[in-house]
C-alpha cells in the first residue's frame, strides 16, 4: 500500500469513528451525559491518537532519548520515519469539535454520513482551515447552492486577492527571509531585524492568503467560510492580535480548552496558569520542535504580563500625556505589538534553538552597525536575490497595507464595483498581469501545509 493509500485511509477511518461516536452520543438525551462520556473519550483518544503517532511520536521519543542519556539511562524506545499526512492539525480539530458539541448537545448529531463525510473534507479549507464549526459548515452542505453570479465574482476577487498575498508578497519574501534563516552564521546584526520583519509579513501573507482563497472558492459555490483574519498587525495589544490572527485555531483554543479550564473565571494564579497552558498547546499544535513551544510559552507571557503590568502601563501613560495625543498613542501600540510579535517570531522560524538566541544576540548586540546599509547594500539587504524581489515585495506590502487602511472604512471590493466597468477591469488585468510578470511560481509551498 503507498503512502498516499495509507493517509487516505487514515482520514476515512478518523471519519468513520467520528461518525459512529457521535450517532451514538446522539441516542443519550442531555440527562444522560454520563452515558455519552466515554463514547466521547472514544473519539477524542482516535483524533489525538493519530496525530501524536504521526506528529509528534518522534519529537517525545527524541526528548525522552536526550533526558535519558544525559542521565546515563538506557533508552531502547525506536524512532519511526513517517511522512505528516497534510492538513492533519485542521481536520483533526473540526472534527474533535464537532464530537464535543454533540456530546454537550449544542448541535444534533449528523445522520447522512455522505453529508459528514464532506463536513471533514471539504477540500477549499482542508488542508489549512479555516477550521470550521459544524454549526457554520454542516447545515450549507444541506442547502441547494444555485449559479450567482454576483457571489461567484466575488469570491474570484477574494481568489485573487490570496493569490497576490501568496505569490506576490509571501513568496518573494520567502527568498529573502530563507537565505538569512537557513544560514545564519552569514548574516549579522541589522540583516536580522529587516529578515524577521519581512518574515512576519511573509508568514501573514502566507497564511492569510491561503484563507482568502479557500474563503473564496467556497463563496464561488455558495458556502461561506469564517474569516481567519482581520489586519492582525494593527491590534494594538496581544490579546487583540490573537482576537486577527487564525481566528479559527484561536477561538477553537477559547472555547474547547480555555473556557473548560475555567478561563478566566477562576483565582488569579489559575488563570494565569489556563492562559500559559493554552498557548504552550497551541506552540505545540504549530511543530512538534521546541521552537514553537517557546514560541508559545513567549505568548503566553506576554498575556499574563500584559495583564499584571497594565495599571501601571496606564499611569505610566497618563504621566507622559501620550493620552493627550490619542493617534500618537495607537500607532505607539501598534508598534509596540508588533515588535513584540516578531520577537517571537525568531523562534517559529529559526531551524534550530541555537540558531534564535544567535539571532536575537546578534541583532541586540550588533544592530548599530546601520551603515553597512550603505557600504554593502547586496549583502544586508539579500540583494543576491535580485533587486527584483526585493522591489517587489516592499511595492506589493505598501500596496496591501493601503487597502487594509482602506478596508477600515469600507469593503475595497465594492469601492471597486463602485467605478466604472474600464476602471474594475483595469485593476483586474493589471493585478492578474503583476502578479504573471512579478510573481515566484512552484518555489514556496504554504507554511502552514506542514501543520
Amino acid at each position: 500500500m503507498s503512502w498516499k493509500a495509507a493517509y487516505a485511509l487514515i482520514l476515512v477511518l478518523s471519519t468513520v469513528i467520528d461518525y459512529l461516536c457521535s450517532r451514538k452520543m446522539g441516542l443519550y438525551s442531555n440527562e444522560e451525559k454520563h452515558l455519552r462520556k466515554p463514547i466521547l473519550y472514544i473519539s477524542i483518544a482516535s483524533n489525538l491518537g493519530i496525530l501524536l503517532l504521526f506528529k509528534y511520536y518522534n519529537f517525545f521519543n527524541e526528548s525522552a532519548r536526550g533526558l535519558a542519556e544525559g542521565l546515563n539511562v538506557p533508552y531502547a524506545m525506536p524512532a519511526f520515519e513517517l511522512l505528516l499526512p497534510m492538513g492533519i492539525s485542521f481536520y483533526t480539530f473540526q472534527t474533535m469539535s464537532y464530537s464535543i458539541d454533540v456530546y454537550h448537545g449544542r448541535i444534533k448529531p449528523e445522520r447522512h454520513f455522505g453529508i459528514f463525510a464532506l463536513f471533514v473534507t471539504f477540500f477549499p479549507q482542508l488542508v489549512a482551515g479555516p477550521i470550521e464549526r459544524a454549526g457554520n459548515l454542516l447545515s450549507q452542505l444541506k442547502q441547494s447552492h444555485k449559479f450567482d453570479y454576483e457571489r461567484a465574482a466575488g469570491g474570484l476577487r477574494r481568489m485573487a486577492w490570496g493569490f497576490f498575498k501568496k505569490i506576490m508578497i509571501a513568496d518573494n519574501l520567502a527568498l529573502m527571509v530563507n537565505q538569512v534563516y537557513n544560514n545564519p552564521g552569514e548574516f549579522e546584526g541589522i540583516s536580522f531585524v529587516i529578515a524577521t520583519i519581512f518574515f512576519a509579513f511573509q508568514i501573514y501573507c502566507d497564511f492569510s492568503g491561503y484563507s482568502d482563497i479557500a474563503i473564496g472558492a467556497a463563496q464561488v459555490m455558495g458556502i461561506k467560510l469564517m474569516e481567519n483574519f482581520r489586519s492582525p498587525y494593527f491590534a494594538k495589544t496581544i490579546s487583540e492580535f490573537w482576537s486577527r490572527w487564525h481566528i479559527s485555531l484561536s477561538t477553537w483554543f477559547r472555547d474547547y480548552l480555555y473556557i473548560p479550564l475555567g478561563g478566566n473565571r477562576v483565582v488569579k494564579w489559575r488563570w494565569y496558569y489556563n492562559l500559559f497552558i493554552v498557548f504552550m498547546v497551541s506552540g505545540l499544535w504549530h511543530g512538534a520542535n521546541w521552537t514553537f513551544l517557546i514560541w508559545g510559552a513567549l505568548h503566553g507571557i506576554y498575556q499574563i504580563v500584559g495583564i499584571l503590568t497594565k495599571e501601571q502601563r496606564n499611569r505610566a501613560v497618563h504621566m507622559v500625556g501620550l493620552t493627550k495625543y490619542p493617534l500618537l498613542y495607537k500607532w505607539v501600540q501598534v508598534l509596540t505589538v508588533f515588535v513584540l510579535v516578531c520577537f517571537s517570531w525568531i523562534f517559529f522560524r529559526a531551524n534550530h534553538i541555537a540558531d534564535a538566541f544567535y539571532i536575537i544576540r546578534s541583532s541586540f548586540t550588533q544592530v548599530g552597525n546601520v551603515s553597512e546599509i550603505f557600504t554593502n547594500p547586496a549583502h544586508v539587504l539579500f540583494l543576491d536575490q535580485g533587486l527584483k524581489v526585493f522591489a517587489v515585495s516592499v511595492i506589493s506590502i505598501v500596496i496591501m497595507e493601503v487597502v487594509h487602511l482602506i478596508q477600515r472604512s469600507g469593503s475595497v471590493s465594492q469601492l471597486i464595483l463602485q467605478r466604472p466597468v474600464w476602471v474594475r477591469w483595469g485593476v483586474y488585468y493589471s493585478a492578474i498581469l503583476a502578479i504573471l510578470l512579478f510573481g515566484q511560481f512552484g518555489n514556496q509551498e504554504f507554511i502552514y501545509f506542514q501543520f
